[in-house]
């Protein structure tokens, strides 16, 4: 993660939670593969939609005793996901971050195509981003039974006995169907 490329102190970098550089990284790669250059989507209603959920970094930090700077709270917090996204490529559209649990990222999504049908943006990036980096989480959903106990998926099967949590991040680019046949 290059902290200077990204207009962010060495410090900030240093604290900042995995969840920010990942979307960050993958929102210009994103552009890259879309073939779209930053430059020319500066200063539009281009919107940015985050979906995450948990933010148990800023616990490991607490736990190897890392001291309180200026800094950590704009670089621990989920809700600046998206507006360091929108701050970097200087985008003007909603720029939100969305917590609902294990849907954040699907609800992200109906966001922003909710927000493309009311033309409140001409395009978005859709984040969907989970780091587990502090096992208190896992932890207590397993004594509250929440968990599968073999480690698998059992969705809609009688055998189903809990969820499985996991860590990934993705950044797709989305726009109406006739602007994205016409470009």
């Amino acid at each position: 993660f290059d902290a200077a490329f990204f207009r962010i102190s060495p410090l900030e970098a240093q604290m900042m939670d995995p969840q920010q550089r990942l979307v960050m990284e993958l929102a210009w790669s994103c552009f890259e593969d879309a073939n779209v250059r930053p430059a020319d989507v500066a200063g539009s209603d281009l919107g940015v939609f985050v979906g995450a959920s948990n933010s148990d970094y800023s616990r490991l930090m607490q736990d190897a005793g890392t001291e309180v700077e200026a800094h950590l709270g704009v670089a621990s917090s989920l809700a600046v996901i998206a507006n360091r996204v929108s701050y970097f490529f200087d985008l003007s559209g909603p720029s939100l971050l969305v917590d609902t649990a294990c849907s954040s990222s699907l609800v992200a999504l109906h966001t922003a195509i909710q927000s493309l049908h009311r033309n409140e943006c001409s395009a978005a990036l859709v984040a969907g981003v989970n780091v587990i980096c502090h096992p208190d989480l896992s932890l207590a959903y397993h004594k509250a039974g929440m968990l599968a106990a073999d480690g698998r998926c059992k969705v809609f099967d009688s055998r189903a006995d809990g969820y499985v949590r996991a860590e990934g991040a993705v950044v797709l680019l989305i726009k109406p169907l006739r602007r994205a046949i016409a470009e």
